[in-house]
């Protein structure tokens, strides 16, 4: 409880006071004026964005920022912007949704807008409040340790093939002994050489960096992604069942695709096709990833953007 004196030093605070309490918050933090432009942002919303203050101080909100939670179209910030629509009804909003980093990927939020108003309640502006819900990835060692054992992936800061057969040899024992369920997507990058050739090897690492983080953002926190090799990812699901696999390889299917970057002023964009399957008591390193890579095969011949969990007969 804070005595009278606390009280008296807080109430003449100078006007730096509110800015250094909002930049101390664990929220991501934007105040934007009526105009859409950007009067302030703290550090956590510079992370998560990755635009520093620098960019986007005094200027308008950065162009689809936001993306609707159900990580289909409409996008709220090309249509009817969440911010505008506080503005002119000075309704509170809350909302499930991702963040286009600007490096390319998305990230999962859940955002809050409140209106700002003056004593005679007019509204001066609004209050973007927003916080991560993607979960942490834990790796069953550290980066350190997966670095010094060689099993990590210098370009995506993944785990690497080497990684990914001792964990899914680790996995397979589990389903053997106790039958608890997991399944593996095979993501294969369509079109990594036609970027490579028109963009060079730079951007297409870019692009590969952008999918990795749109993927390991976007499952949970006791599920792995690692680099198979070249332009391939595996991702490794644990206790769900068909349904489920093919839920979650569409959503981070259309995630891929909504993520771009920015080069020269021109969008570039990825898509990925994936083969989904779930292992089987009888399955090896080798049965599952191979039949896996069959259904992301499959996929790339049915016109590529697209998850495969069964394959085509004949």
């Amino acid at each position: 409880m804070p005595n009278k004196t606390s009280v008296g030093k807080l109430t003449q605070t100078g006007p730096g006071f509110h800015e250094v309490l909002l930049d101390n918050l664990n929220e991501a933090v934007n105040l934007i004026d009526p105009d859409l432009k950007v009067l302030y942002t703290n550090p956590v919303s510079d992370r998560l964005t990755g635009y520093p203050r620098s960019e986007v101080i005094g200027r308008p909100c950065p162009k689809n920022l936001l993306i609707g939670g159900d990580y289909n179209p409409p996008l709220p910030c090309s249509r009817a912007c969440p911010v505008e629509t506080t503005l002119r009804t000075g309704e509170i909003q809350d909302f499930p949704a991702y963040i286009h980093h600007k490096e390319g990927f998305l990230l999962p939020i859940q955002m809050r807008i409140i209106p700002v108003q003056d004593r005679s309640g007019d509204i001066l502006g609004a209050l973007e409040i927003f916080s991560e819900t993607s979960p942490r990835l834990t790796l069953p060692q550290s980066a350190d340790e997966l670095s010094r054992m060689n099993m990590m992936d210098s370009l995506t800061g993944l785990g690497n093939k080497r990684f990914l057969e001792m964990y899914i040899n680790s996995r397979l024992t589990e389903i053997k002994r106790f039958r608890v369920p997991f399944g593996i997507l095979f993501v294969d990058v369509d079109g990594m050489q036609k970027i490579n050739d028109s963009h060079g090897s730079v951007v297409g690492d870019k692009m590969l960096r952008m999918v990795s983080r749109t993927l390991t953002a976007n499952i949970r926190f006791f599920e792995v992604v690692g680099r198979w090799g070249g332009e391939e990812f595996i991702v490794i699901l644990l206790n769900l069942n068909d349904t489920k696999l093919d839920l979650v390889a569409n959503k981070l299917r259309l995630l891929v695709e909504k993520s771009n970057i920015r080069e020269h002023d021109k969008l570039l964009r990825a898509t990925v096709s994936i083969g989904a399957t779930l292992a089987r008591s009888s399955d090896s390193i080798g049965t599952l990833t191979a039949r896996a890579r069959k259904l992301a095969d499959q996929s790339k011949r049915l016109g590529r953007n697209r998850v495969s969990t069964t394959l085509a007969q004949g």
